[in-house]
């Protein structure tokens, strides 16, 4: 499956019918208004927007800007999540308020204990060179801040399931 049609629908689930005229709107200018009377889901709106490359997966600055008009920050968010990642977690994925002490937790613990091997461990937890080259990068004199940060960044790309 297609990680930005997958997000697409993810949005389109998420309009309230008043978004979804709104949207409408303000793509008057971009699409004709025959095909906007057509449009009665957020589905129907992003194929068209698609098939008329007003969006790709590449280029999403239009959506972007269609969804700071309508006030969804929480969708640009994760499409920016997107954007950086390319992937998206939604809240359901994100672990509940016991489940993130027990995290901070052990994130002190690990911060504590794995000194200079950190990257080692985080690559055997999966994440990228990309993501510990930003890391070093923000961090370049605290190896306990590279650490920390390393591991936030591996808990929140993989939510629920950043089990300790």
């Amino acid at each position: 499956m297609d990680p930005f049609l997958a997000l697409l629908h993810h949005f389109s689930t998420r309009l309230s019918s008043r978004e979804l005229d709104s949207l409408k709107f303000l793509c008057g200018g971009k699409i004709g208004k025959r095909k906007l009377e057509s449009v009665e889901s957020g589905g129907d709106l992003f194929s068209i927007l698609l098939e008329q490359q007003l969006i790709t997966s590449t280029d999403v600055s239009f959506l972007q800007g269609l969804l700071v008009s309508i006030e969804r920050e929480d969708l640009v968010s994760q499409l920016k999540q997107f954007v950086e990642e390319g992937e998206v977690t939604t809240p359901e994925d994100e672990p509940d308020v016991h489940e993130k002490r027990l995290q901070k937790a052990a994130i002190e613990v690990i911060h504590e204990n794995v000194g200079r091997d950190w990257k080692m461990l985080m690559r055997k937890l999966g994440l990228s060179e990309v993501k510990l080259d930003r890391i070093v990068a923000a961090h370049p004199f605290s190896l306990q801040e590279q650490v920390v940060q390393a591991l936030r960044e591996w808990q929140k790309w993989k939510g629920k399931d950043a089990k300790c």
